[in-house]
């Protein structure tokens, strides 16, 4: 009983005391420590984000900050009287609101009317109201004048997982943080830190496994790894990992993944099989495997050193070589494909069937041509065919030949014109000046016959060896008519 009563929950026993300790939500943390450190605090601050990434924690923080007797710079000291009574929730200067279950009239007016005490032993006053979107109208109503004209010693701090519920009037009076989703590879982090100091053995793959169920939400990742703790005791394995929570291993996505992008349809009905079989989750695996593609499209237009890439360093590594032998487009259409099946799966009753389908389709997207490529390779080989062209330009040679087939025209008219006076030779004298005159001609028909040729030929192009070869690199890839 001694024992259980010393246990401490995870999230609870790692939760962050400073602004050194968050993980995830630098640009926030800068703002507020700057704010502190220039004497430029808001009377309210609204902090909007999913559940489980730091909202409350960091209003605590805050409000620790705000009221610490000897803080180091823009950081809570955490030892001082006001300090632990903060961070023990009996501290009579920071009250918080639970607006979830206290959400009318009657339970704000409490905080309407002890705005115009001055704190008891602390610097401000300071009132936190998590899940503030659930307050009535009313409720906002009547803090409103409140809101606008606080007090000097008063500060709000209002924590929300829906920002849109909150009515205009109240955000325009706050200082709005909206906190992202923690990426995959800081949770990893955080937790591999946290095994450490409990003296867990977890295998990598295991915790990116819970990183991955958590969502990008530190409290679920903790929480997840407390009840693999009790479970299986201080090692972790990752078959323990996707057993409790039904994922995927890492390898079997990317062993799909690669199936999806080589047009492999048996390979894809296999793995869905296995999926099926051991019973994991058919919806989650659909936003894992659009989040798999989602890094190949980073990766690939960004490379693999982004700060976008929500992966581990192992993850990369595959990401780098699935992206080698793909194009863009196609990976950008896959996604596509990928996201019109989620959209789907929220409607239909048979998963498998959809998710089936959906991939054996992605696969053939994967494995055709895009326009873009084709247009691509016929660029390739009319550049190709007018270095071919270059070399018979020359052959226009012959241009001479048409000057030699005029002259013996010319003579012959004179021949037949020489019978009929006897001074035929003194007429022929003049014969060659008129012989003279059609040498234009020669310079007018041969000279645009040349370019000719490339404009008539498209199935020529099509039974090009060259241009064949090119569309033997892309799988799938046939031309039916060229114009």
């Amino acid at each position: 009983m001694s024992a259980q009563s010393r246990h401490v929950a995870l999230p609870l026993k790692y939760r962050p005391m400073t602004f050194a300790d968050v993980v995830g939500q630098d640009p926030v943390v800068r703002t507020l420590r700057h704010a502190i450190e220039a004497g430029r605090v808001a009377n309210a601050y609204l902090f909007v984000g999913p559940r489980g990434i730091g909202k409350t924690t960091l209003s605590r923080i805050f409000a620790k900050a705000l009221n610490c007797l000897s803080p180091n710079g823009s950081e809570p000291c955490g030892e001082c009287a006001n300090c632990q009574e903060i961070a023990a929730g009996r501290s009579l200067d920071v009250v918080e609101l639970d607006a979830a279950s206290h959400n009318k009239v009657e339970d704000v007016k409490p905080i309407i009317e002890s705005v115009q005490f001055r704190p008891a032993s602390s610097r401000y006053k300071i009132f936190i109201i998590d899940e503030c979107h659930m307050l009535s109208n009313a409720a906002w109503n009547a803090l409103l004048k409140t809101l606008e004209e606080p007090p000097p010693h008063v500060r709000f701090v209002f924590a929300t997982t829906e920002g849109d519920k909150v009515l205009a009037t109240i955000v325009s009076r706050c200082q709005r943080f909206d906190l992202r989703r923690i990426q995959t590879h800081d949770i990893v982090a955080r937790l591999r830190h946290v095994c450490g100091l409990e003296g867990i053995d977890a295998e990598e793959d295991a915790l990116l496994a819970i990183a991955r169920g958590a969502e990008g939400g530190m409290r679920d990742a903790l929480s997840s790894l407390d009840q693999l703790v009790a479970f299986r005791g201080d090692k972790v394995t990752e078959a323990d990992a996707l057993g409790v929570f039904g994922l995927v291993s890492r390898s079997a996505l990317e062993g799909l993944a690669g199936a999806i992008l080589r047009g492999d349809v048996a390979a894809i009905l296999q793995s869905i099989e296995m999926f099926e079989s051991a019973g994991k989750n058919m919806r989650r695996l659909s936003g894992e495997l659009l989040q798999h593609f989602r890094n190949l499209v980073v990766l690939q237009a960004l490379g693999p050193s982004s700060p976008s890439l929500a992966a581990t360093p192992d993850q990369i590594r595959v990401l780098s070589e699935q992206a080698k032998g793909i194009d863009p487009n196609r990976v950008f259409r896959v996604c596509d494909q990928l996201v019109e099946m989620e959209d789907k799966l929220r409607y239909v009753l048979s998963a498998r069937t959809l998710i089936e389908m959906s991939l054996i389709r992605a696969s053939r997207i994967a494995a055709t041509a895009t326009i873009e490529e084709l247009m691509r390779a016929v660029r390739d080989m009319k550049s190709g065919r007018k270095v071919s062209a270059a070399v018979p330009a020359p052959a226009a040679a012959p241009a001479p030949a048409p000057k030699t087939s005029p002259e013996p025209p010319a003579v012959s008219v004179d021949e037949l014109s020489a019978p009929a006076p006897a001074p035929a030779p003194k007429p022929a004298a003049p014969a060659p000046k008129p012989a003279d005159v059609p040498k234009p001609a020669p310079a007018v028909a041969p000279a645009p016959e040349p370019p000719a040729p490339p404009p008539a030929d498209a199935s020529d192009i099509l039974n090009d060896p060259k241009f064949n070869d090119i569309l033997g690199s892309l799988p799938g890839a046939t031309v039916v008519n060229i114009r």
